[in-house]
């Protein structure tokens, strides 16, 4: 049966891929037996899956398989049914499928907790979220080879229900492996590895593991701009990625290994003044389009400093909504670099003027590197939301209500403003770090709490909280480091 629906919200793109991911859990099931299957993070707009068939390589007979079977569940149209079982008898359930990681991360819980699990006609699974009615509310879908593994591929709300154009995130995938790295040097694989540490007061360990470990990946990124000769570091990437800590933090490299500090620039203050702001489709400013910035003075200016000519820089005042002169006059001098750090500053319509050899570009991310199991990892977008909400909270007096309320709207302006040229890239900086959610519920559980029942912003509260019950809060943010990209969210130590 077809069913007229169509993917217009982050919810409904939710339900879908993870609906889609189920039928895909099933389907390698039916084609492969028992052969392990792990869902990993979203990677050339797909989901990236990797299928153990004890050391053999896919063939394009097996994707074929799998592609044809999923899509048989699909013609089915088999129910998606919600089970409700006790945390007792989900864990007998894993146990038996030899799903260990599952079992571990229900340990200390009420046996007689509540818990949900999926079936799709006997195929057993945890999807941590609300799932479409059947399997025939999926009507696109792709897999492709991989690398090592394959590529799950599914409409979403910002493409207007189409599977978006491929393109290959080799850097994204570089970051990944980086992820890789972390998880081998810290010892956490799943969610229950960082429940356990946190539960044996070892918690500080990881922090500092994990902070180092990022410490490196940034020297090694410093290094290789010197050594290039590069003239111009570019930072850019979606909200709350941390952009502003990490760029401090290259100049610092880009410093120790050179002798002169950085002139670091943000394109925040290059905005138009707030009057000659463009309106977007609803009519109100659109602060995250290019027309946003002044783009002719912004451009003299690179090309003056560039130059060696003297520049007054501006310094855009956001209470008035206007451009400040005369309070940083300075000019480049030989062999000092420059660093711009912005939304767009991938977008080459920003440094037009400046070649493609004299640039590194850096992008910047918090992809997730904590699987809570097999089959589900953390979004990136979720990580993204729980840094927001608490900067919000911290330091714009902000409710979790209105934060959750624009982030629609900031999801959709990244789509086009900044996930179109991560691919530019000549590096992709994973600023996640593998113990900030269980640090970030102890802030961000009292403010999702709060949303009243009447509010439009409940259901998506109560999604959140009901994922966060799942980790083990840390409750102190003492061992966390002053220059932490942490701390951009969470605040200096008291």
């Amino acid at each position: 049966m077809k069913y007229d629906f169509t993917i217009r919200t982050f919810s409904e793109e939710r339900a879908y891929h993870n609906t889609a991911i189920l039928i895909y859990l099933k389907a390698v099931h039916a084609v492969f037996g028992e052969a392990d299957v792990t869902i990993g993070n979203s990677l050339n707009q797909g989901y990236y899956s990797y299928i153990n068939l004890d050391g053999r390589a896919f063939t394009t007979n097996d994707i074929n398989k799998l592609r044809d079977k999923m899509q048989k569940f699909i013609d089915l149209d088999l129910p998606v049914v919600t089970e409700v079982v006790t945390v007792s008898e989900a864990m007998e359930k894993w146990r038996s499928y030899g799903y260990m990681e599952k079992v571990r991360l229900l340990e200390g819980r009420d046996p007689d907790e509540e818990y949900e699990i999926s079936n799709l006609r006997n195929y057993k699974c945890s999807m941590y979220c609300k799932l479409l009615p059947s399997s025939g509310y999926i009507d696109k879908f792709d897999i492709r080879p991989y690398r090592n593994g394959l590529l799950v591929r599914l409409p979403n709300a910002l493409h207007n229900h189409t599977i978006p154009k491929y393109r290959d995130d080799d850097k994204l995938y570089e970051a990944y492996a980086d992820s890789k790295r972390m998880r081998k040097y810290t010892g956490l694989q799943y969610l229950a590895d960082l429940n356990e540490v946190i539960r044996q007061g070892r918690a500080d360990e990881i922090i500092e593991a994990s902070e180092l470990m990022q410490h490196r990946l940034l020297e090694e990124f410093g290094e290789r701009i010197v050594r290039e000769g590069k003239k111009v570091v570019l930072i850019a990437g979606p909200s709350s990625s941390g952009k502003t800590t990490t760029a401090k933090k290259i100049c610092a490299e880009i410093e120790r290994l050179t002798g002169k500090e950085p002139i670091y620039l943000g394109t925040d203050d290059y905005f138009v003044e707030r009057g000659d702001t463009p309106l977007d489709e609803d009519g109100k400013p659109d602060f995250e389009g290019l027309g946003a910035l002044d783009m002719k003075l912004f451009n003299q200016q690179m090309e003056d400093l560039l130059a060696g000519k003297e520049v007054d820089i501006p310094e855009f005042d956001f209470v008035n909504g206007t451009k400040i002169f005369g309070k940083r006059i300075t000019r480049l001098e030989k062999d000092q670099l420059l660093v711009i750090e912005g939304i767009h500053s991938l977008n080459d319509v920003l440094t037009e003027n400046i070649p493609r050899e004299d640039k590194f570009k850096i992008y910047i991310s918090p992809l997730t590197q904590l699987a809570i199991d097999r089959h589900n990892r953390v979004s990136t977008a979720d990580a993204r939301l729980l840094r927001r909400m608490v900067r919000d909270n911290q330091f714009r007096g902000y409710d979790a209500e209105r934060t959750l309320e624009m982030w629609p709207k900031v999801r959709a302006g990244e789509s086009v403003n900044i996930f179109p040229y991560s691919s530019s890239a000549d590096v992709v900086f994973n600023s996640s770090t593998v113990y900030e959610t269980a640090l970030l519920k102890t802030y961000a559980e009292p403010l999702l709490t709060a949303i009243p029942e009447t509010s439009e912003q409940h259901e998506e509260a109560q999604r959140i909280l009901t994922f966060l019950k799942y980790f083990d809060k840390i409750e102190s943010s003492d061992a966390v480091p002053d220059d932490s990209i942490l701390r951009e969210f969470i605040g200096p130590r008291k």
